[in-house]
């Protein structure tokens, strides 16, 4: 059966790697046409080729920090202006900078995450949410967290920011309420990605303990878990998901091989 949203237009931030890629080749299978957002122009533009080879849909993209207002506004309206408002807007851009003591922190590390997570997904919601209320249809799915909910030690600016895509997520679900407007959070746990080297700024031990005896969602998963979101009837709404893998009970609880 073909997916519901085959043919609709997909905008994915953040889609150069991780869970932001595996997003845009899922929807690309699907058989939606892309519009791609990222700083990195090189795996982009691979991407974008990658995609529109194997899916035979239409993929384009933009070379856009969303921590820059400016920037997503422009590249908002040449958008806007030449393909229309998209169907879908997926939120995925985020990260998350250091893992420290609140009175240790690197204060430049709390800007990076709540300017990424928390303004520059507001940012992109603003640009395009007008459009979809005025044509009475779209979805918009952010990625969170499980962070959203539970707080671990030495990551409390990190999971204030996912707390806050959660409540921005609730709160956008109840000012569309009465028009054909979706919003959907999706909410992970463990995803091995490049998270984890991001964060700690290249260390590749450091980013391989956090997986070390578990077996952790893949972007993949996630993926699939949004396609299922957005390829719902539009009479449902999955408005919040959240998803573990099997060897994770929360954000605390693992169930480590050997451990």
């Amino acid at each position: 059966m073909t997916p519901r949203i085959a043919g609709q237009l997909a905008l994915v931030t953040g889609a150069s790697s991780g869970i932001g890629e595996a997003i845009a080749r899922r929807l690309g299978d699907d058989g939606a046409n892309l519009v791609l957002w990222a700083r990195r122009e090189e795996r982009l533009a691979r991407l974008a080729e990658e995609i529109a080879a194997r899916s035979g849909v239409t993929v384009d993209i933009g070379v856009v920090d969303i921590r820059d207002r400016d920037a997503v506004r422009g590249e908002a309206e040449r958008l806007v202006a030449a393909r229309g408002t998209p169907d879908i807007l997926v939120n995925n851009a985020g990260l998350a900078s250091g893992m420290a003591l609140v009175h240790d922190a690197d204060v430049d590390d709390w800007d990076r995450m709540i300017d990424t997570n928390v303004k520059g997904l507001l940012y992109v919601t603003r640009a395009f949410l007008p459009g979809m209320v005025e044509r009475d249809s779209g979805q918009v799915v952010n990625i969170g967290s499980i962070t959203g909910r539970q707080v671990y030690p030495r990551g409390s600016v990190y999971a204030a920011t996912k707390y806050a895509v959660q409540a921005i997520t609730e709160g956008t679900n109840l000012d569309v309420l009465g028009t054909g407007v979706r919003v959907s959070g999706v909410h992970p746990g463990l995803v091995e990605t490049e998270f984890s080297l991001v964060r700690f700024r290249g260390d590749e031990d450091r980013a391989r303990a956090v997986y070390e005896g578990v077996e952790p969602l893949t972007g993949t998963d996630v993926a699939d878990v949004v396609s299922y979101v957005v390829n719902a009837p539009p009479h449902i709404n999955l408005a919040d998901v959240v998803v573990f893998g099997r060897s994770q009970g929360s954000v605390h609880h693992f169930h480590r091989d050997g451990g």
